[in-house]
C-alpha cells in the first residue's frame, strides 16, 4: 500500500489553467491506437502502447485492489463526484469544511463517499483504513501539496505534457524544501507524453 499524487502537468509546472480546465494536458488519453476502458464510465480511451501499458499498471480498476481515493472539495465539485462513480469504484474522502451536499446521486449499494471535516492528514488515516491494501491515490493540488509537505506521500507522479500553459494551477507550491525526492524510478515514453514516478522518503 502506497499514497499516491498523480497528475499530468505542463513543462512549466501546471496542471490546469486558472479556472480549473486541462486543455491539452490530456490529450494523451487520445492519441494512440490501444483502447483502455475506463471502469465504470462507459468511456475508452485511445493511447499508445506505452502509455497504455504504463495506465493499466498504475491506475486503479474495478478489477483490482480497492484502494482509496482522498480529494479536495474543490475537485469533487468540479467533476460533480463522478457522477455518484469515483475513479476505480473506490471509497472516496472528500476533505472540505462544507457540509455534504444534499442532493448527491447515490450508487448502487450506497455513494462510497466520506465528507471529512477534520484536514487531510484525517482523509488519509481513514482512507488507508479501508483501502485494503490497495493504494489511497490523492487528487486536487492542495491536498498534494498539505500531504506531501505534512510526510504523508510515498510516491509523486507526474505525466510531463510538453507545453507551456503560461499560468494557472500548480502542482507544487510552498513546498518544503528539506523533502527528499528519490528517482525517478521510472521513465515511460508515450505520444506527446512522459511518465514519470518518483519516491518520497519522509523522515522516520
Amino acid at each position: 500500500m502506497a499514497v499516491i499524487t498523480s497528475f499530468s502537468t505542463s513543462l512549466d509546472g501546471f496542471i490546469a489553467d486558472p479556472d480549473g480546465h486541462v486543455g491539452p494536458l490530456f490529450d494523451w488519453y487520445q492519441n494512440g491506437d490501444v483502447e483502455v476502458p475506463l471502469p465504470g464510465y462507459g468511456l475508452t480511451f485511445h493511447m499508445t502502447p506505452a502509455s497504455a501499458e504504463y495506465w493499466r499498471q498504475t491506475m486503479p480498476t474495478e478489477e483490482g485492489a480497492p484502494g482509496a481515493l482522498v480529494c479536495g472539495r474543490g475537485v469533487f465539485d468540479y467533476t460533480r463526484g463522478w457522477g455518484g462513480n469515483p475513479p476505480g469504484g473506490s471509497p472516496t474522502f472528500v476533505v472540505t469544511h462544507r457540509p455534504a451536499p444534499e442532493n448527491f446521486p447515490p450508487t448502487p449499494g450506497g455513494p462510497p463517499y466520506t465528507f471529512v471535516h477534520d484536514g487531510v492528514e484525517s482523509a488519509i488515516r481513514q482512507a488507508t483504513s479501508v483501502a485494503r491494501g490497495g493504494d489511497v491515490g490523492l487528487t486536487g493540488a492542495s491536498i498534494a501539496q498539505q500531504a506531501i509537505n505534512a510526510g504523508l506521500v510515498d510516491e509523486i507522479r507526474i505525466d510531463l505534457v510538453p507545453i507551456f500553459l503560461g499560468t494557472g494551477i500548480p502542482y507544487f507550491a510552498d513546498m518544503d524544501p528539506d523533502i527528499a525526492i528519490e528517482g525517478p524510478v521510472e521513465v515511460v515514453q508515450g505520444n506527446r507524453v512522459t511518465h514519470l514516478r518518483y519516491r518520497v522518503r519522509n523522515p522516520a
